[in-house]
């Protein structure tokens, strides 16, 4: 007797329901928000067209994602003290980072607005574009040099936050020089390509070695490009300090994603306690005087 065929009398299984694209996005990325818009993250590309994350761009997001939880506190503050906020991001690039704030914080909160400030033209008339696209209408871009913005007209008078992002060398130096002219209540800083100080370290090497043991700190060249980059970023938030800032300094990402991973975030004080300020002020003119950076004191004005 032939035998009977069992699958076909079974009842078939209901497929369980295909995950929305929206579900899928939020798998890949938990850090996704509820309203956060989709059609930024694709201009951006960082999603594909067809909703999926583009995994070439994924280190980046995660920086600015690290970095919005940062800043958001620092925006959110200063617009509940004074009913408004302006931030300038500067060496904008792409402005990833400010579509992204915008979308996720300042949009909702009245009369505050970001500008990006980037040297390349092209990429200020395609974040213009952009920004017009998407209704964001309280996004500017601006197109100089951050030590050309001191005197840019479409730059206000009265800038809140400062953000500059892998600024090489001295461009985060002139990115403080003008939070501190315009008056800033924060900055968020991470700096790149420090070469300025370890410049002058090596000019001096052989004074400093005959006179001061630790010069032997900076003796080989791979030390002195090392650790000057470490004395200039302790110098800056010396001078942060000294001109009334609340500074930390924390990661910015795993090393894994960046070697130039130190994030330093500053928050002006209200007030000068205990004297700290002259106190951060004479520190770091006797950093300067220890490793023989005495000519760069105007750098770091205090």
């Amino acid at each position: 007797m032939p035998r009977r065929d069992r699958s076909s009398t079974r009842p078939s299984t209901p497929a369980s329901p295909a995950a929305s694209p929206e579900a899928q996005l939020r798998q890949q990325l938990p850090e996704l928000r509820p309203g956060q818009s989709i059609g930024l993250l694709q201009e951006l590309h960082i999603l594909t067209r067809d909703g999926r994350l583009n995994q070439d761009t994924r280190r980046k997001l995660k920086q600015v994602y690290h970095l919005v939880q940062f800043i958001e506190p620092l925006l959110q503050q200063v617009h509940a003290a004074q009913g408004r906020v302006t931030m300038a991001d500067f060496g904008a690039g792409k402005s990833y980072l400010g579509f992204i704030l915008y979308d996720l914080v300042l949009q909702a909160l009245p009369d505050a607005r970001v500008i990006g400030v980037e040297v390349r033209a092209e990429l200020v008339e395609r974040s213009r574009a952009l920004a017009q696209r998407l209704g964001f209408e309280r996004m500017d871009f601006v197109a100089t040099t951050v030590q050309e913005a001191f005197a840019h007209p479409d730059l206000p008078e009265r800038i809140d936050v400062v953000t500059a992002l892998h600024a090489c060398d001295t461009a985060t130096d002139d990115a403080i020089a003008f939070g501190l002219a315009r008056h800033a209540q924060a900055m968020v800083l991470v700096p790149c390509c420090q070469a300025e100080v370890a410049a002058t370290m090596r000019q001096n090497k052989a004074l400093n070695l005959r006179r001061t043991a630790l010069a032997e700190l900076w003796r080989h060249p791979l030390h002195t490009r090392e650790f000057g980059s470490q004395i200039t970023n302790v110098l800056r938030c010396l001078q942060l300090e000294a001109h009334g800032f609340e500074v930390t300094v924390t990661e910015l990402v795993g090393w894994e994603h960046s070697m130039k991973n130190e994030l330093i975030l500053a928050r002006r004080m209200t007030d000068d306690r205990a004297g700290g300020r002259e106190r951060a002020r004479q520190r770091l003119l006797q950093v300067l005087d220890e490793f023989g950076l005495q000519a760069l004191q105007g750098r770091f004005a205090a």
